[in-house]
């Protein structure tokens, strides 16, 4: 279970924000909100696949809404990992900003 968020891919980490950025969302939900933000459809063939590697990882937990819909939250390992994920990122961001106003 050595695995952290540089080990995803790049859609994968995707998703571990949308999560993180609603309330316990179903697989649908998930989907609608990609699809939006890349400007293209998203098939249950590559979605579901994905959500269910992040449940392996331990990021991502799965539970059901009813027979037919599960719901997606995350981890407190998921949580952590985005946050540090975040840190990282500010600290390239902010260093930017720093060089362009010089």
């Amino acid at each position: 279970m050595g695995e952290n968020m540089h080990d995803l891919t790049g859609f994968q980490r995707d998703l571990l924000y949308v999560i993180a950025g609603r309330d316990d969302p179903h697989g649908l939900a998930i989907k609608e909100e990609l699809e939006e933000y890349y400007e293209s459809e998203i098939h249950h063939g590559r979605l579901y696949p994905n959500l269910d590697a992040l449940v392996d990882k331990g990021l991502v937990e799965k539970g059901e809404l009813d027979r037919r819909t599960n719901y997606y939250a995350l981890t407190q390992r998921g949580d952590r990992e985005l946050e540090a994920r975040r840190e990282w990122e500010r600290r390239y961001l902010e260093s930017d900003e720093t060089e362009v106003s010089l």
